[in-house]
């Protein structure tokens, strides 16, 4: 859905890097975040919120990459214990630009 919203070149270009993707200061320092949760999260102190907060993203924002994060983090990690299968996605390629003209909102 990303890329039907933001056009894919940007996707791929945090995909690549999203430490000099041309994204907003405030989104890369979430995404700071976000990294530091996923992969050492018993490191993660207020000095990242508070980067975070320093740099445009607000609490609510903060708050629900946290949730997005930590629910994916679960799935993931489920799914790689139980050995799931990877299904094909090409069925719902459509399904960002769907719900875009159906008035979802980024």
């Amino acid at each position: 859905m990303a890329s039907s919203a933001l056009g894919e070149a940007l996707v791929q270009a945090v995909f690549d890097d999203w430490r000099t993707a041309p994204i907003g200061e405030a989104l890369r320092a979430t995404l700071g975040v976000v990294r530091l949760l996923t992969l050492s999260p018993m490191q993660v102190t207020s000095a990242e919120i508070d980067h975070a907060r320093a740099n445009g993203a607000s609490a609510d924002q903060i708050r629900e990459a946290i949730y997005i994060c930590g629910m994916f983090n679960m799935i993931v990690r489920l799914a790689d214990a139980l050995d799931f299968a990877v299904p094909d996605t090409s069925a719902e390629s459509g399904y960002g630009e769907q719900a875009l003209a159906r008035g979802y909102e980024l």
